[in-house]
């Protein structure tokens, strides 16, 4: 199988996939059909992918297009979801999803919660988040490819935060990936 990794190139989920004996070609820039045609995947694994993919790229990977996101859904979607799970104490987690047109709003395959102390630095916690939803994708990815994984509809409202609403936070990161978790009261 040929996977479309979109993300990071040196991202440690490459070997993952690779592992399992698909082919990996990737894509950190803006995705657009011709370098779709190009590529000819037969999969898209989004991670870290900081762009928005159109509906007529999506429409390619009907039911073979998922992303991993750092956040329990349908809470924290969109940007800096390990950030505002703190700020707002929302439910803390990961959560492997299929993509749709919407902002992390696809099908729930598989989430796991995430314990955080307040002892957690940023970076422990932020660490942790990925270090899961590695192992999760690990775990899932045949069941996932081959088409026999869960979809679960999202259920409530949950939250959505944009990059830009980063901003408000800058005053709680003197330490950056120092700052500890308890410090992150809005």
């Amino acid at each position: 199988m040929v996977v479309l990794f979109l993300g990071n190139v040196s991202s440690p989920v490459v070997p993952v996939i690779r592992s399992f004996g698909d082919e990996v070609r990737c894509c950190n820039t803006q995705l657009d059909i011709p370098f779709v045609n190009q590529m000819q995947p037969d999969f898209l694994v989004s991670y870290g992918y900081p762009y928005i993919l159109k509906e007529e790229i999506l429409g390619l990977f009907p039911s073979r297009a998922i992303n991993l996101h750092i956040s329990y859904l349908p809470w924290n979607r969109g940007a800096d979801p390990d950030l505002w799970s703190l700020v707002d104490d929302t439910p803390k987690g990961v959560t492997i999803h299929y993509l749709d047109r919407g902002v992390d709003t696809g099908d729930i395959i598989v989430q796991e919660e995430v314990v955080c102390s307040p002892k957690d630095t940023l970076g422990d916690y932020y660490d942790r988040l990925h270090l899961e939803i590695r192992g999760l994708f690990k775990e899932h990815w045949p069941m996932i490819k081959s088409g026999s994984a869960p979809r679960q509809k999202q259920e409530g409202e949950g939250s959505y935060h944009r990059a830009v609403d980063r901003e408000k936070l800058v005053h709680m990161l003197k330490k950056g990936r120092g700052t500890f978790v308890k410090d992150m009261v809005y």
